[in-house]
């Protein structure tokens, strides 16, 4: 019998949310059910937001406690602590080859929502449906439903607002330097944007060994942040030749960069300070999403590596726990980006996140009723 929860409904075209009471459908064989405790805010929520034409429920980075197991579920149980990452439906040649970030179905499972019990999961007190299953779970909600495929159980001595962002955010920027763009210990690495995905590649260079490690960011205080996570040397972003002085600064360009803040000017920027051979990584694209990127052309064509990064190429059930244990260690202190807010106050928390005033706000539900 579906159950009756409070979510923060966008009702589209960038309206803020609010916050109703939802019918959550049952679990099909393979979901479980999720209490959630804490749900990170990602600029990915913030912009499907400012596009979505209908009401959906957003969220992509939720903890919390299961409470609820389909008939299908073996490696979960009733009680288990977890965290929700994205989708991906483990048959395809990318997941069989261990790139589930890279499945030939992930837009439909995650951006779109699709459920493959081809029923919705959210629907109001009329019946009528509401987007939901928003990366396999749409976590801005006191309960969501995940698979069994896109959850991860973390220690007891895990906070669930630490593990939140980790499903999603600090993967993605953590992922893309030990997975994706090539960087080495003793090597240079240039991180362009510090949020929360910037400032988890940081913390990851810092554990690789890369040297330098230099950060281009536009805020002063995210640059001073930027030093005490582990970078070498911070550059503001306002400065036209903020590549120029990479270049100098590493006696010929970084091994490996991450451009986190999708412009034409600082993808272009980012591969004038690559060396030959160096690779970049890039999480958004400049302009509209479907039109034509110009690239700069020339020798650089032929000699560097632009890849796109999804979710740091990573494999939840076996890279989450090592960024647990890294957290753990000291080595990547998330909590250092986080700033809670009630889950009443979910349209201030993704106001500060668009104005860039929190790197990572996380939504906590003490209070929400449930």
């Amino acid at each position: 019998m579906p159950r009756r929860i409070q979510a923060a409904v966008c009702e589209g075209g960038g309206a803020p949310p609010k916050i109703e009471t939802l019918n959550l459908d049952d679990p099909a064989p393979d979901e479980v059910v999720i209490k959630i405790e804490a749900a990170g805010i990602c600029h990915t929520d913030l912009g499907i937001a400012q596009w979505s034409e209908s009401p959906r429920v957003f969220g992509h980075e939720g903890a919390g406690i299961i409470v609820e197991v389909g008939t299908a579920v073996k490696a979960f149980k009733k009680g288990d602590r977890v965290v929700a990452t994205f989708g991906f439906c483990g048959d395809c040649p990318n997941c069989g080859d261990g790139r589930p970030a890279y499945c030939f179905d992930g837009i439909a499972l995650n951006i779109e929502g699709m459920r493959a019990a081809g029923r919705p999961s959210l629907t109001r007190q009329d019946g009528s449906p509401v987007g939901g299953s928003f990366f396999q779970q749409s976590s801005f909600a006191t309960h969501a439903i995940v698979t069994e495929r896109n959850i991860v159980r973390i220690p007891d001595a895990l906070d669930m607002v630490s593990a939140a962002p980790l499903g999603c955010g600090i993967q993605t920027g953590a992922g893309a330097v030990f997975n994706q763009i090539g960087a080495k210990p003793d090597r240079p690495l240039l991180v362009v944007g510090i949020g929360a995905v910037g400032c988890a590649a940081i913390m990851a260079g810092k554990i690789i060994g890369c040297n330098e490690i230099i950060a281009v960011e536009l805020r002063p205080e995210r640059r001073e942040l930027a030093l005490e996570l582990g970078a070498t040397h911070v550059l503001d972003g306002a400065d036209a030749d903020w590549s120029e002085k990479v270049r100098i600064l590493t006696q010929g360009g970084v091994t490996a960069a991450l451009d986190t803040a999708g412009t034409q000017r600082t993808f272009e920027a980012c591969l004038a300070a690559l060396h030959s051979g160096g690779s970049l990584g890039v999480l958004t694209i400049p302009g509209e999403f479907e039109a034509s990127i110009p690239h700069p052309g020339g020798i650089d064509f032929m000699t560097k590596t632009i890849v796109g990064i999804i979710e740091g190429d990573a494999v939840p059930a076996e890279f989450l726990p090592l960024l647990i244990s890294y957290f753990a260690s000291g080595d990547l202190p998330v909590d250092r980006l986080i700033k809670t807010y009630p889950f009443e106050k979910i349209a201030d928390a993704m106001d500060d996140a668009a104005k860039g005033k929190v790197i990572k706000p996380v939504l906590t539900f003490e209070d929400a009723i449930s």
